[in-house]
């Protein structure tokens, strides 16, 4: 095969094959927003939070997990939870440096919503 033309092939199959469109369901308004780098870290962070990759419950830890950050993206979009996260994670900033992500009604609100989301998710999917 001419090496240009495999050259072609190989960048135009680069191009479109990371070309996603969310998919949604009925129920559902979410579902693939979330980008898989931030779905691992959830799912690692998550299974660190509940006792890690040994023993019996590795298997487990990882479904579970896995389940859960699923049924937040069911519940909120990535923008709703990449925010809820940020001010989740910064709110603890101590001071007036911190009120700019304690105070705000968005920021309670998204705080608000994430921990009703993950509690929901935790009903659904077994977490312990």
């Amino acid at each position: 095969m001419n090496k240009r033309l495999l050259t072609s092939i190989s960048l135009s199959v680069l191009l479109t094959g990371c070309a996603t469109t969310p998919a949604t369901t009925e129920n559902t308004k979410f579902v693939n927003d979330y980008p898989t780098r931030d779905r691992v870290e959830y799912v690692f962070n998550c299974i660190a939070k509940h006792g890690g990759l040994t023993g019996n419950k590795a298997f487990i830890n990882q479904y579970a997990c896995g389940c859960k950050i699923d049924k937040i993206a069911e519940i909120l979009s990535f923008s709703e939870f990449e925010s809820a996260t940020t001010f989740s994670y910064l709110k603890k900033t101590p001071g007036e440096n911190g009120a700019v992500f304690r105070d705000p009604k968005q920021s309670k609100d998204l705080r608000t919503r994430l921990k009703a989301a993950e509690k929901f998710a935790e009903s659904q999917c077994f977490v312990k």
